[in-house]
């Protein structure tokens, strides 16, 4: 951001530029990122390849094809990118050092090939790996739309369930004269000829598998369970010893006793021996508590070691740790993991059996995305992190020393926005129980404390889940601060970052202790934030968050509102067997519907709808397959047939979420516009009652 905001507005947020994480290379003198940005006006998006200079600070634009993609080191400057079309994926090589050189091609791929990782292996190799279709789809029959199923799912997260899964390919890479040159014909499927697949659907990333100099490990769904039923995910090993093998041994599976939840994030040491992965207990469980485990001699996948462990299996660490990286001579672990509305960074010694006390903490503020170390032979770590005022930030800390150092801020710290850290505030407040909860708060720019302001109330998802010191390009609550109102985001029961029993706290009671949690936070701001005027209030949420829109609907705490929004809520808790990963309800509910009815309906907000009497704009899109839309039209049916003032939004091409530039800003206009016309603030610009999307 080089063009500072005179507002925070919608199509600010939207049009920004949004960096992804930056990539150090081997000497930590340059890092890798790429760049994207929308333009309101040309309705185009602009995309980018830089390169950032860590001494300098300054960056270089590598290439502006919008084909390429996954820039990544092979060198100290010579870096793989992938161009890709709609049926084969070329491996390309380019030189940060020679921007105009054209990249030259090691690898044809036919498909698509993603998530790709390299490693140097030793005597010039360097080992590639990518994950891409086991097998090429079949033409659809063209004279009929038909899809005919006999199992779970049939259709996950936005789409239907394809017949074909994803593999995991490798191959090596050896220097031929000045170029790279892949050492067998062409890239090896590892999982040619088993059930298991990589990446995990749907969000499976490159996080899902790693490449060692003995071999690959990577994450799968066990095969024997149904997905739609389990959570289970396994880490499984495969020995390799040159990666130009032309057939790959069967993978071995790491077994973890009683923790028989989801797996993830398996990383080698770097001297290749070592497996440290997490691991959950719960196998019906998406939100359990994550376990460090750690694996000491690649070799003995039987000797698996539990970091933490208590006897009676809950382990001494009360975090959820999520990403993990070795320290360069492989006797420390830095592991971000969420603490009370932050995501830090916490450091370990690299056993079990050496790690007497809990996670020392070294960072404070802001969300820790991607790490690295910095370089092979510095012992500091350079990570990418957000915050509610700043959109990317690139940074390098000292784990010893805790010394922290700004590389690079695209919005200038939140000053190309109009923003500033002045505006973030939080506080405690009474929950339901004997705990204290936690809420966040964002204040306007020209916030004057004589002076009282609307509230915007918002209510996170879920519901395990949480509000954070982080950036978001859906609900920044910057965007609502900078109309007028004082945003309070509350992390109530259900939340995570406090302690499992917290988030544990809120399956069977859905609408019992995290509703209260709410009322007590209002009652708060109403007693202790003289600066809010909570006779002017509104409240929104999402997903779990929308839920709980329509249960407050029902109850007291519905009628201190102006106004309400409910973005892809459920209407009713009879319904969610509509959803696609029906371990979900399961776990929540205690049970499956014919047996547990009664758990299901005890929080039903249908039950309610009798009471509903808030103005309320509902907004559901027809991709959304965890929550199908009937929730929503549900919603909006029984508003309209109460007399209720509702409005109803959706999108024909978007899921959970609302991710296109034009939907998106489409989505905060329709609702800022509703919540501004029921709090008297200004609605110019925004979407008011005379427009009617449906013409």
């Amino acid at each position: 951001m080089t063009v500072m905001a005179t507002k925070f507005t919608p199509e600010v947020l939207l049009s920004a530029p949004r960096r992804s994480a930056a990539v150090p290379n081997s000497t930590g003198t340059l890092a890798l990122y790429t760049v994207s940005e929308y333009s309101f006006e040309t309705h185009s998006k602009k995309y980018a390849i830089k390169v950032l200079d860590i001494k300098t600070r300054q960056s270089t634009q590598l290439f502006d094809n919008p084909a390429y993609s996954e820039p990544t080191w092979l060198s100290e400057t010579e870096f793989i990118v992938l161009k890709s079309n709609d049926t084969a994926t070329s491996v390309l090589v380019a030189d940060a050092a020679k921007p105009d050189i054209v990249p030259y091609e090691v690898i044809a791929f036919t498909g698509s090939l993603s998530n790709i990782k390299v490693k140097d292996i030793g005597n010039g190799t360097i080992a590639f790996a990518g994950t891409g279709p086991k097998e090429q789809p079949e033409s659809p029959d063209p004279l009929t739309s038909a899809k005919v199923y006999t199992s779970l799912f049939v259709r996950h997260w936005d789409s239907y369930v394809p017949k074909h899964k994803q593999g995991l390919f490798y191959g090596a890479l050896k220097k031929d004269g000045s170029k790279f040159k892949l050492q067998t014909k062409d890239l090896v499927n590892a999982l040619h000829g088993t059930e298991f697949e990589t990446p995990v659907p749907p969000f499976g990333d490159s996080s899902d598998y790693d490449i060692g100099p003995a071999g690959l490990v990577f994450v799968s769904k066990d095969p024997e369970l149904n997905p739609a039923l389990y959570t289970k995910t396994d880490v499984y090993y495969i020995p390799l010893k040159s990666f130009t093998e032309e057939k790959s041994p069967f993978p071995q599976q790491i077994k973890t006793g009683k923790l028989q939840g989801y797996a993830g994030t398996p990383v080698f040491s770097h001297a290749g021996t070592q497996l440290v992965f997490k691991k959950m207990r719960n196998r019906q469980y998406e939100s359990d508590k994550w376990r460090l485990l750690l694996i000491p001699d690649i070799k003995d996948l039987s000797n698996v070691q539990e970091f933490y462990r208590t006897d009676d299996g809950e382990g001494a660490w009360d975090r959820r740790p999520e990403g993990v990286v070795w320290s360069n001579d492989d006797s420390e672990l830095y592991v971000t993991a969420e603490k009370e509305g932050r995501q830090v960074l916490f450091k370990l010694p690299s056993s079990p059996l050496s790690a007497k006390q809990l996670p020392e903490q070294i960072t404070e503020d802001g969300t820790i995305g991607s790490f690295y170390n910095l370089s092979t032979s510095d012992n500091r770590l350079f990570f990418t992190s957000t915050s509610l005022v700043d959109n990317s930030s690139y940074s390098i800390i000292d784990p010893q020393s805790k010394e922290l150092g700004l590389v690079s801020s695209s919005s200038k710290e939140g000053k190309s926005f109009g923003l500033t850290k002045r505006q973030v505030d939080e506080f405690w407040f009474k929950g339901a129980g004997d705990y204290k909860a936690h809420a966040l708060v964002m204040k306007p720019s020209s916030f004057d404390p004589s002076k009282k302001y609307p509230l915007a109330f918002l209510i996170h998802g879920g519901p395990q889940g949480a509000w954070a010191q982080s950036w978001s390009t859906r609900w920044n609550p910057a965007v609502f601060a900078e109309q007028g109102y004082v945003v309070v985001m509350p992390n109530p029961t259900g939340s995570t970052g406090y302690g499992q029993a917290l988030t544990d706290g809120i399956a069977g009671d859905w609408g019992g202790r995290p509703y209260n949690d709410l009322v007590n936070c209002f009652e708060h701001i109403s007693d202790n934030l003289s600066y809010v005027d909570t006779n002017n209030a509104v409240a929104l949420g999402a997903s779990y968050g929308g839920y709980m829109i329509n249960w407050i609907q029902g109850h007291p705490l519905g009628r201190k509102f102006k106004a309400l929004v409910c973005h892809d809520g459920i209407f009713s808790t009879l319904n969610n067997w509509a959803t696609e990963e029906l371990f979900f309800p399961i776990h929540d509910f205690g049970g499956i519907l014919w047996e547990k009815r009664d758990n299901y309906a005890r929080w039903d907000p249908a039950t309610f709808a009798g009471n509903w009497a808030t103005p309320q704009l509902i907004i559901h899109s027809e991709l959304d397959y965890r929550l199908p839309i009937s929730e929503g039209l549900a919603a909006f049916n029984a508003l309209q047939a109460r007399g209720v003032p509702s409005r109803f939004l959706t999108f024909n091409d978007e899921n959970h979420w609302v991710l296109k530039h034009e939907n998106s800003l489409v989505w905060h206009k329709e609702v800022l516009g509703w919540i501004n016309k029921w709090t008297g603030l200004d609605t110019a610009g925004l979407a008011d009652d005379t427009r009617n999307l449906s013409v």
